[in-house]
Parts: structure tokens; sequence; C-alpha cells
């Protein structure tokens, strides 16, 4: 993929709890929507995708009840626009709004609710850094389905059931490609993990990094999307 690369150590790299305090200060001090960077995120993930995706392809994009949700339907969206075959899995009877509103556009964008059982990619948009652990069954389930086909297996965020004190009993997505949002969270650089990992642009300021002491914000000016070279 023609993204440049940027080094980042695991020192530097970020806890699920400082990003999402990094998160939370973009929103209030900045004024920054979540829906804003809902549209960011999953148009980057609809984009990485598509570099890696035939037109014959389907394309199953599994989403939970939140905002990481909203972030693989707006991929859903994108990608059926750009011509895919693109299905949904989605778990819950109910969604937050906004990835409820998320959900509504791409049935209108002809996207289908229908989990198969062979896709040739599958796309992990079930919680991001914002899971909670033990997951619940029907989640557990899913992963194990999904390993253990031969779709390629993309992670929005953090691929779902991978805690940050990672141990040789978790059960997580064992992914391909991940699309880190906004700057590498630190469980990405356990030494089991093999996804190239792609660190997008969410509309998260410089200054709100800067804010939290993060001594190097990404350059996004210069390009959307790097790919994280771990040192």
């Amino acid at each position: 993929m023609p993204f440049p690369h940027i080094s980042i150590s695991k020192q530097q790299a970020l806890s699920f709890d400082v990003m999402k305090q990094i998160d939370y200060h973009a929103i209030k001090a900045y004024d920054l929507p979540i829906i804003l960077m809902m549209e960011n995120a999953g148009y980057h993930l609809a984009r990485i995708t598509a570099m890696s995706a035939h037109k014959n392809d389907k394309i199953c994009i599994g989403v939970g009840k939140g905002n990481n949700a909203g972030g693989g339907l707006v991929a859903a969206r994108r990608l059926k626009a750009w011509g895919y075959h693109v299905f949904l899995d989605v778990v819950e009877t109910e969604l937050n709004p906004l990835a409820a509103e998320q959900l509504q556009r791409a049935l209108a964008f002809g996207v289908s609710v229908k989990k198969i059982a062979d896709p040739d990619i599958f796309i992990d948009a079930y919680f991001g850094f914002s899971q909670r652990f033990p997951l619940p069954k029907k989640y557990i389930e899913r992963i194990k389905q999904i390993n253990g086909n031969k779709a390629l297996k993309i992670s929005l965020d953090v691929p779902t059931g991978l805690p940050e004190s990672l141990n040789e009993t978790a059960i997580y997505l064992q992914s391909d490609i991940i699309v880190s949002l906004a700057y590498p969270k630190k469980v990405l650089y356990h030494p089991t993990l093999s996804a190239s990992i792609y660190v997008v642009d969410i509309g998260i300021p410089k200054q709100a990094f800067l804010d939290f002491e993060v001594s190097m914000p990404i350059p996004f000016e210069k390009s959307g999307v790097y790919r994280l070279v771990q040192v």
C-alpha cells in the first residue's frame, strides 16, 4: 500500500485510558463532533480495505453497538458506494444513537444486513479500544469462527478480544491489518501480533495531543495515513 512509514516506539504509544482522555478532550475543548471523527475513521477504513479488495469480493463488516460500530458502518456505506458487495453482521438489537444513524445510511445505500459464513474480507468493527472484558459469549463465538476462515481480516482500531495485558489464554481476532485511529495503542506492540498497522487521521488536532504531553504528534498534514514501523 503506497503510504509513508512512521516510526513510533511502544513507550511513545498510548494506553487505552490516555487515548480515551484525549478523545474526550478533543470533543470538549475543540468542539470536535464524534460523528465527524466517525466519518473520518470509516473513510480511511474503507480506503484501506478497497486497496486490498477485488470488485467481486464479499466484504462482511461485524458491528457492535457503539462508536466503533459507527466507523464500520461508515466504511460499509463508502464501500457500497464504490461498487463493492457489502454485508453486515449486526450483533446487537439496539445500537447507540450515532451508530443507529450510520446503520440507516448504510441501508439506504443498499448494504445488506446478513451474516455470511464465507466472506473474502472480514472487517472487525465490534468494539475498538472501548471493549470491556470479559467479552459476551456471542462475540467470543464470532471471533473463533472468523479466525477459522480464510478471509482477509481487518480490525478497526484494536482487534476484538485483545486485552491490554495480553496473555496466552486470550481469545482475540487474529487480524491481518489493523487501522489504528489517531495514534498507536500500546497493546498493538505485543510480539505475537503480526498484522500490518496503519495509523489514520480522524481529525483530532495536534494541540490536543500536546495538551497531554504526547511528545510526537503524528504529522497528518503530510499524509492522512501512515504505516506504522514499530521500534
